[in-house]
Parts: C-alpha cells; structure tokens; sequence
C-alpha cells in the first residue's frame, strides 16, 4: 500500500513525473484535400479500361501473331511463337475483341481528354509537368531508390521522377491513340499511318506502346507501396495524410 502513496519529493521533481507518450508520427501530419473527385474517377476509369483494351487487343493480336508482312522477316516481337493464354483475352474472337477494343478505346480517349482538360483548366498541371530543374532532383530521387543515398530528397505533392513518369505517359497515351487510329483507319488517315512508317510498323508501335504501359503501372503500383502507402489512400477518398506535402 505504501508503494502506491505518492512521495511528496515526487511532486517536486519533474524527473520523477510521468511523462505523456507522444503521439505517433501519422497523428501530427495534417489531413489535406489532394485530388478532386474528376482526376480520382478518371484515373480508375482509365486503369479498367486500359485492362480491357490489353485484353481485347491480345484476342486481336492472335489472329496474326507477327509484325511484317507474310512471307517477309517479322520485326521483334517477344510474345512471337507464344500462346496468349484465353483468360488473357476479350472478346472470344477476332470481330469480338476488335468491337471491344474500339468501344474501350472511345471511352478511354473520353475519360483522358476529361482529365486533361481538368489539369490544364484547373492549374493542375504544373504539379506533373517535368521541367529541365527537375533533372538533379530526378537523379538524386533515383539514388535513393537504388539505396545510394540515404535521405529521402525533400518533395512537393510530386517528386521529380514521378513527374518524369506522368508527363512520360500522357505522351505515351497519346502516341497508343493515334497509332490505333493509324491502324484504325490506315485508308482514310494515310498520312498518319505513313507518318509512323505504313500499317505494319504503327502496328507495330501500337503493341510496345501497349507493354511500356503494363510495366508503368506494375513500377507504379510497387512505388506507392514501397514509399507512399497513403497516396494510395488519397487517390480513393482525395484525402491524404502521409510524409509529404500536398503541394509542391
């Protein structure tokens, strides 16, 4: 009983007072509004989308599974002499995928000209825009996640890389567009399908164009997990309470 009794000495010295825990790191960071309701729907829309154009376009793909002309040495195709399995495709044969494809695709040019439109109108973009300054902060980002340099390079809403990635796949968006359009359409857009070298080859574009986007998107995903779990968090609610500043 006599232990419980607090000694009069105790009060005087604040040394011997019990100190409160400290609240954890999360708790002190602020809860901030980060992505409107349109960049939010856009960008899962585009994500499922983008899924089913892959699918649909692998059940275009095995109809002819080469690039070049029949009877002519075929350009560099990994997937060449491969079964594309059938759960990997849409559409169950060739005018299913192809009437898949192009309905995906529609929505898809939709969904990302909305998205646009809100970035340039918004002032949304100078957040992603990849500029000549942002070339030191790109390399010293790159040495962190190669573990040659030990401290995380202060950031804005964006670091430089992942800037160098967004503004990356906007273009690489817009040439899977047109390139589809050139093999849409190579009769009526004849200067566009020659514009990237005949049918062939704007198919050809079209299919790495295609793979350059699952790897963004596999390299992206890893990202969030590995260093910003809550932007994850955020681009589902637009809130976002994580190590990094809303606004750069």
């Amino acid at each position: 009983m006599a232990s419980d009794i607090a000694h009069p000495a105790d009060s005087a010295n604040p040394a011997a007072r019990p100190r409160p825990e400290a609240p954890p790191a999360a708790a002190q960071r602020p809860l901030v509004r980060r992505h409107h309701w349109l960049v939010r729907v856009t960008h899962w829309a585009n994500a499922i989308l983008l899924f089913g154009m892959i699918a649909s376009g692998l059940q275009i793909y095995v109809a002819y599974p080469h690039f070049g002309l029949r009877g002519t040495p075929h350009f560099l195709n990994f997937l060449d002499g491969k079964p594309v399995p059938e759960w990997a495709r849409l559409g169950g044969w060739l005018a299913g995928g192809l009437n898949w494809h192009f309905t995906l695709g529609w929505l898809f040019v939709a969904t990302g000209l909305l998205y646009l439109l809100y970035m340039a109108f918004s002032g949304e973009w100078r957040s992603i825009l990849f500029r000549p300054r942002d070339v030191p902060r790109a390399v010293a980002m790159q040495l962190y996640y190669l573990r040659l340099r030990k401290e995380h390079p202060p950031q804005g809403k964006h670091n430089a890389l992942q800037k160098g990635a967004y503004t990356a796949i906007v273009v690489l968006a817009a040439l899977s567009v047109v390139t589809g359009f050139a093999v849409y359409k190579p009769v009526q857009l004849s200067w566009l399908t020659a514009l990237f070298g005949g049918y062939e080859l704007a198919r050809y574009w079209h299919f790495w164009a295609v793979w350059i986007f699952v790897g963004f998107t596999l390299l992206h995903v890893a990202l969030v997990f590995l260093v910003d779990p809550a932007s994850l968090r955020a681009m589902i609610t637009g809130w976002y309470r994580g190590r990094f500043p809303s606004h750069d």
